[in-house]
C-alpha cells in the first residue's frame, strides 16, 4: 500500500508544486506534461500492485480456511445435523406408511 493508507490506493498526496500551473491548464511546457504523465503512470502502477495483492489475499482459499477454521467446523456440524434430521425424518415417514 501507499503511505497515505489503504483508503487511497495509489494516492501519494503530492500535487503540483506551489505556483505551478494546474494539470490541464494552458501554458504548461512539454516537460511539465511529461512529468505529470510519468507521475500518473507511477501512481497507476502502485494502485494495480495494491489491487492485485488484495485480490490474491481474498482469493487464497487455503489462508481463508486456516483463518476461519472454527466457523467452518461449526457450519459443517450444523449442515450435518440438518441433513441427518432430514434423512431420519424421511426414513421415519417411509417406515410409518408401511
Amino acid at each position: 500500500m501507499t503511505a497515505s493508507g489503504p483508503g487511497n490506493l495509489g494516492s501519494t498526496g503530492s500535487g503540483p508544486a506551489p505556483g505551478a500551473p494546474r494539470p490541464g491548464a494552458p501554458g504548461r511546457s512539454s516537460a511539465e506534461i511529461r512529468r505529470d504523465i510519468d507521475l500518473q503512470q507511477a501512481q497507476l502502477a502502485d494502485s494495480v500492485v495494491a489491487l492485485r495483492t488484495k485480490v490474491n489475499e481474498l482469493t487464497d482459499w487455503r489462508s481463508q480456511i486456516s483463518e476461519h477454521r472454527e466457523e467452518l467446523i461449526k457450519g459443517a456440524a450444523v449442515a450435518g445435523f440438518v441433513v441427518g434430521t432430514v434423512v431420519a425424518f424421511r426414513a421415519f415417514r417411509a417406515f410409518r406408511r408401511r
